[in-house]
């Protein structure tokens, strides 16, 4: 696939794609004799994984150091223990979250029970 093709099918610009691979944080992409990017299966498999943890907000400094890693031998442990920490943050973003809609729904339900009751009701005074 060529960088633009790649681009549409992830969402992602080609710049974006360009750098991640500068950066180490996908691996270098296979090229034709003319030097142009001929993204592979391997590749696309990179690039879904990087931009879904990406989208969920990973460092991509945590994605460069698996990266790094998955091609080094007997580093299974150590990026295990990278994903863990990272799925043990976003789980901690998604309680907080959690608490955070709980609260503001309570704040909804005050409006709708109470306060939007109430406001009419002076309106209402108001008109007569």
């Amino acid at each position: 696939m060529t960088i633009k093709e790649v681009s549409q099918k992830y969402d992602l610009s080609p710049d974006t794609i360009r750098y991640y691979e500068r950066i180490g944080l996908i691996p270098p992409v296979p090229r034709k004799p003319n030097g142009i990017r001929d993204f592979d299966q391997e590749s696309c498999n990179w690039i879904e994984f990087v931009r879904c943890l990406r989208d969920a907000g990973v460092q991509i400094e945590a994605l460069i150091d698996y990266v790094h890693l998955f091609y080094q031998e007997g580093t299974a442990e150590a990026r295990k223990a990278i994903l863990v920490e990272q799925r043990d943050r976003l789980q901690k973003q998604i309680d907080t979250m959690n608490l955070v809609i709980e609260r503001l729904n309570k704040k909804v339900d005050r409006y709708e029970e109470i306060i939007i009751p109430a406001e009419k009701k002076l309106l209402n005074k108001k008109r007569e």
